[in-house]
């Protein structure tokens, strides 16, 4: 790694920067017990830690970056954390904690890209941004949702929703400019390329127009995205700002980052079941259903989230005693958080040959009526699966029927079949073109496009011998 610019140098780059003042305070303690309290539900959501090579390498570029914020002079003091999800996210809470997901870490070409994520997270910490940006969550979870209707108390559906709350609450638009100035300064006093910052946006332009276009896919748009408005706009001012420092051309470190990469997970992981179009399989649960059109579905280690115009859905287990009346009322007192279920007439049926129960009850969000349904399935003596349906009052099922009645059980067959994708760098040859490497991308569509959006290029652009390049494939 490269040894940093000195400090005259560097106090001329930055004083060429008209980035507003921030106070360099301190962690302070009631930060850090936030954040010690946050981390452990936040690497639950996300998939737990990554973990591995790939973590240790994003943890020392974290903290490199992470002490040009000011919160810490320590690198010790700050806790960076690859997570194991196939969302596009990076986020960072008071107290050192700074997170980035490996599909967002696929989506960067080289180590400055990095520090520019991470750099821009901290920058929400170190500004104070959480301080006074809007209460209103752009990531409510459903289960949130569900206890304050079903209850009719929110106190229980405000605890579910506090973790979300630390990094899903929007930022406005001039705070994340904010965040966009001080990270291209963090990256000039860390010795890496400003330019960075202008790059790592311009990939994430380009593949927000390539998730929303994917035909046929039910996956949530992705987070970063959501809660990270209009990039695009703001990959020019990225890159007057970076050229203002005048130290453009600093540290990329490519090679370095492409070989901690390779080999990464991309995508969903099998263990957390997978998500393919609108169906989503689960290959060590060996089960399976499909999403109603034009609904999307976000996975979690925890849950399947079906959001759509006309309800939520979530599915998940709980412990079953091989009676499915007692199972269905047990989720509802799970849920109402008050140890009793309200009075709602189980049913039976079969679905695909499981047998199935469900009830439904008419409950309140506090602003309008809605229907709750628990239905479950037994797929053994001891197991069970449930979908939590909310959807509008009147309706029950509803707009989910076909989902419900898509469970299914599947077969060791279709299970082995079922196989992670990876990121694999490959060294171009005489002859590759990106329309010929591209063929070789795991995926039913858009190959060219995935293949140059991953790795920073445009149409037209052509690949030397000799540079490696990132595809995505299934693991062999």
């Amino acid at each position: 790694m490269k040894r940093r610019f000195g400090a005259f140098a560097l106090s001329l780059a930055i004083t060429s920067l008209a980035v507003p003042a921030v106070a360099q305070r301190a962690i302070s303690p009631a930060e850090r017990q936030q954040g010690n309290q946050a981390h452990p539900q936040l690497l639950q959501q996300y998939g737990g830690a990554y973990g591995g090579p790939q973590d240790a390498y994003v943890a020392r570029v974290g903290k490199r970056i992470a002490v040009q914020s000011g919160l810490s002079n320590s690198e010790r003091d700050f806790t960076i954390t690859l997570l194991n999800s196939p969302a596009n996210n990076a986020f960072a809470v008071p107290g050192g904690y700074v997170y980035v997901t490996r599909q967002l870490l696929a989506l960067m070409n080289d180590e400055a890209e990095l520090a520019a994520v991470l750099g821009h997270e901290v920058a929400h910490v170190a500004a104070r941004h959480s301080n006074s940006r809007s209460r209103t969550s752009t990531g409510t979870t459903l289960l949130a949702t569900i206890l304050g209707a079903v209850t009719g108390n929110s106190t229980l559906g405000q605890l579910a929703g506090q973790v979300g709350q630390l990094y899903t609450l929007r930022f406005s638009r001039q705070q994340e400019i904010q965040s966009d100035d001080l990270g291209v300064r963090y990256l000039t006093t860390a010795g890496y390329d400003p330019l960075a910052m202008s790059t790592v946006l311009d990939s994430l332009a380009a593949q927000n127009r390539i998730d929303q276009g994917a035909s046929g896919d039910a996956r949530s748009v992705p987070e970063w995205a959501s809660t990270h408005p209009d990039p695009a706009s703001r990959v020019v001012r990225a890159r007057q700002r970076a050229m203002q420092t005048g130290r453009p051309g600093g540290e990329r470190g490519r090679d370095a980052f492409l070989a901690a990469i390779d080999g990464m997970i991309y995508g969903d992981d099998p263990r957390q079941g997978i998500i393919d179009g609108r169906s989503f399989r689960h290959p060590d649960l060996r089960i399976a259903f499909t999403a109603p059109p034009g609904y999307t579905m976000a996975n979690s280690p925890q849950a399947v989230t079906i959001t759509g115009q006309g309800g939520q859905a979530q599915l998940s287990t709980g412990a079953f005693r091989g009676d499915l009346q007692d199972y269905v009322g047990r989720i509802f007192a799970g849920l109402s958080g008050q140890g009793r279920a309200p009075a709602a007439q189980v049913r039976f049926t079969r679905v695909n040959g499981l047998e199935a129960a469900w009830a439904t009850t008419r409950a309140s969000t506090g602003r309008q009526a809605v229907d709750a349904t628990v239905f479950a399935y037994a797929t053994s003596p001891s197991t069970a699966y449930h979908f939590v349906l909310v959807t509008p009052a009147g309706q029950g099922v509803g707009p989910f029927a076909p989902l419900v009645d898509s469970f299914r059980q599947i077969s060791a067959q279709e299970a082995g079949q079922i196989r992670a994708r990876v990121v694999d760098v490959v060294t171009v040859r005489p002859g590759d073109t990106p329309e010929r490497l591209a063929q070789a991308m795991a995926f039913e569509d858009l190959k060219l496009e995935r293949f140059l959006v991953l790795n920073g290029l445009s149409r037209g652009a052509p690949l030397r011998p000799g540079e490696k390049v990132k595809l995505v494939v299934y693991r062999r």
